[in-house]
């Protein structure tokens, strides 16, 4: 992919919480969209366009519910695109920002959304309606039940434990402990999420993301406008997107792609991504990962996407402590999705931790001499993956 250059400026963040009674969500959305602005130092004459973060707006109750943000992002006479894609949306917005920038579209773009998820009253009824009505809803699968039968096919082939699972929560918690923004930021021991209550086996409660209310605002930029204005910036390397096979049926039996243990769409997205970037051996070459993990097991495949460990064989190094701070390849310094999930933000919000860490900007859970970093989105019925490469 050829291009202008473009880099990261502005990053907001609300912090995130069970719910947020005293915001509604365009004001959720403002919140994000005045610390971005502030951090970019831009009013909003300067933005070009804005692309708006939204995944199923369900949520929210309200059709088409990009409208009220319409005003709380300053997008009157602006051009605005609303992107959809599951859990992945954030990434994907990002992307699309990037995208219009480096086409010579834009010079300066504002991406930004909220969410609610904590008070929409049954988020997993609203999710579980993704499955196909009259082929596998029956099953029934479901967001959880299909991320389950990943963790059990996982165990099988490479002989991961449940205690391997709950040693990525411990991780997390440690790591969110350190970060003010995040939901779950209460440590946790192994012991203790093995004697959380199953929701469905192997997957306990403390292995789950949470239910979280708040908002994330980005600005990019091209390099000539950066350079122009003497602003600040790290910049977007690389980027990859692959889709899987809507029905899960697909992705399992004999003689496929892939198998369900393994996330082979992301290792994908990240091929393509390293590819734009150079980069050739991302365990050597990548300092920090925030990537997309709503359930401890999927952090394990995630991290062999990235190319962070070989297929089937990230246990070892989670035990030896690779992935946490201070070890090899730190991976969710923040907390990640399993400590914080509002989800129309959630993937943005991996990206936006990736550009924190290598500004030098991500406080207590800063990694020493982080340059290059990784960040990844996932979508829809685990069928939709991005991911991002960010450099200082």
């Amino acid at each position: 992919m050829s291009g202008r250059r473009v880099g990261i400026i502005g990053i907001g963040q609300s912090a995130f919480k069970p719910a947020r009674k005293d915001a509604s969500y365009p004001e959720l959305v403002r919140e994000a969209v005045v610390l971005a602005m502030a951090d970019a130092k831009l009013d909003f004459d300067a933005i070009d366009g804005v692309v708006y973060s939204l995944a199923p707006d369900a949520l929210l109750g309200i059709g088409n519910a990009e409208r009220l943000g319409v005003d709380a992002v300053g997008a009157r006479n602006k051009p605005f695109m609303r992107i959809n894609t599951g859990g992945s949306t954030g990434l994907s917005c990002v992307a699309a920002a990037h995208q219009h920038i480096a086409a010579g579209a834009c010079d300066v773009v504002l991406t930004a959304g909220a969410d609610k998820v904590g008070e929409c009253g049954d988020s997993q009824t609203v999710l579980n309606k993704i499955w196909d009505p009259a082929y596998e809803r029956p099953l029934p699968l479901g967001t959880i039940t299909m991320l389950a039968m990943s963790a059990v096919r996982y165990m099988h082939l490479y002989g991961a434990t449940e205690e391997d699972f709950a040693r990525v929560t411990v991780k997390n918690r440690t790591h969110a402990a350190l970060n003010p923004n995040a939901h779950l930021r209460t440590p946790t021991t192994v012991e203790e999420v093995m004697a959380s209550r199953y929701i469905s086996w192997p997957i306990k409660l403390f292995d789950c993301c949470p239910q979280s209310s708040g908002g994330c605002a980005m600005v990019l930029a091209s390099e000539d406008y950066i350079k122009t204005n003497g602003l600040d910036a790290v910049w977007i390397t690389g980027l990859g997107n692959c889709s899987e096979s809507y029905y899960i049926g697909d992705r399992m039996g004999r003689n496929q792609i892939a198998d369900h243990a393994d996330a082979h769409a992301l290792a994908e997205s990240f091929a393509r991504a390293y590819r734009m970037a150079g980069i050739r051996n991302p365990a050597n070459e990548v300092h920090v990962a925030e990537l997309y993990a709503p359930f401890s097991n999927t952090e394990l495949h995630a991290i062999e996407a990235a190319g962070l460990a070989p297929l089937g064989r990230s246990v070892g190094p989670l035990r030896e402590g690779a992935f946490s701070l201070g070890g090899a390849v730190p991976v969710n310094p923040s907390g990640g999705t399993l400590c914080t999930n509002a989800i129309a933000v959630t993937a943005m919000v991996r990206v936006a931790e990736a550009a924190l860490q290598v500004w030098g900007r991500a406080g207590a859970y800063q990694v020493s001499g982080a340059r290059v970093a990784i960040a990844s989105g996932n979508g829809g019925d685990h069928q939709f993956f991005g991911s991002m490469v960010v450099e200082a």
